[in-house]
């Protein structure tokens, strides 16, 4: 009689399976598969600085939620700078990248960085007039919301807002994707 000896345990803590039997890396590597839009969510912070800062974001899960109220879903993760702020502000704005606008999409996915500051200087944007946030000149689309709802949700925060304003400007620019943890071209 064959007899097997059972392997030992996973060493790492992110190989170890939740209850539910999917390890951190697994479902990574499956999500990863999904190709997303790219965004840059921002909204003015006016309590930094006698004037106040812009802050911006660049996410991939972001999504339509409903035509009738029109309404939108990012999700944040919980504790980042931009949660923070979007429990303060009720009124934000998202800029749907163009594949020309890579570099921005790099540059607010930074972590750790200092100011925000720095990262708007060269980027040409509009204000929006309902959040006072900055709106990506060139981008696909701009939005501006209203924060509805916040529903917690494992390590991030879903978001959901009203939708204020929007503009989709004649454009023949093709969006930024995101797919197996690259920004990529698509076509």
């Amino acid at each position: 009689m064959l007899t097997t000896t059972p392997s030992p345990p996973p060493t790492s803590d992110l190989a170890i399976p939740h209850a539910e039997g999917v390890s951190n890396d697994e479902f990574r590597a499956a999500m990863s598969r999904l190709a997303a839009g790219v965004v840059l969510v921002t909204a003015h912070d006016p309590d930094d600085g006698p004037r106040g800062e812009d802050v911006g974001m660049t996410a991939t899960a972001f999504m339509s939620v409903s035509l009738d109220p029109p309404l939108v879903l990012v999700s944040l993760r919980n504790g980042s700078r931009m949660d923070d702020l979007l429990a303060e502000v009720p009124v934000w704005a998202v800029s749907v990248l163009a594949e020309h606008q890579r570099h921005i999409a790099g540059r607010f996915a930074m972590k750790g960085r200092v100011s925000d500051r720095l990262l708007f200087a060269d980027v040409p944007y509009t204000r929006g007039e309902e959040s006072g946030a900055p709106l990506l000149t060139g981008a696909l689309a701009t939005l501006e919301c209203r924060t509805e709802n916040r529903v917690l949700a494992g390590d991030h925060t879903l978001v959901v807002a009203r939708v204020l304003t929007s503009t989709a400007p004649t454009t023949e620019d093709t969006p930024l994707t995101y797919f197996r943890g690259k920004y990529r071209h698509l076509g």
